[in-house]
């Protein structure tokens, strides 16, 4: 992928939702190429609890790659895992949510720049999954 603009971002990307769509539209339009890593699904339920996650690994990677934006997609499963996916994409800007500005972001040392995006109208997975048990 060199000579192109790459672009980087990660997440769980469990429950796909309109946050998600704009992420991948604003990261796409920032370069060339996008690669998107998604945490394995012990990751997810390291993170997010038993209940999770909704979609396993192998689903959310079919969907991501249905997705207009997305050129690439890859599964991690450690920190060590994802400074690899961000080294193997060699991005131009990492994209990751507005919620990390001041925190550490694994793999960032990899990216030339770091943008940070902002949540849409508060779409959250797990808003979505809370409300849906609620019913």
């Amino acid at each position: 992928m060199q000579g192109k603009r790459n672009i980087f971002v990660n997440g769980c990307f469990d429950v796909l939702h309109l946050g998600h769509i704009r992420l991948f539209e604003y990261a796409a339009s920032l370069g060339d190429r996008l690669g998107v890593a998604i945490d394995s699904d012990s990751r997810v339920t390291e993170m997010k609890g038993s209940h999770r996650p909704i979609n396993n690994q192998e689903a959310r990677l079919e969907f991501l790659m249905a997705l207009k934006w997305v050129d690439e997609v890859c599964i991690f499963s450690s920190d060590h895992e994802l400074v690899e996916a961000v080294a193997n994409t060699s991005p131009t800007i990492m994209v990751v949510g507005e919620d990390w500005k001041g925190k550490p972001i694994v793999g960032s040392e990899q990216a030339q720049e770091v943008k940070y995006f902002k949540r849409i109208n508060g779409y959250s997975t797990t808003k979505i999954v809370e409300n849906s048990s609620r019913r």
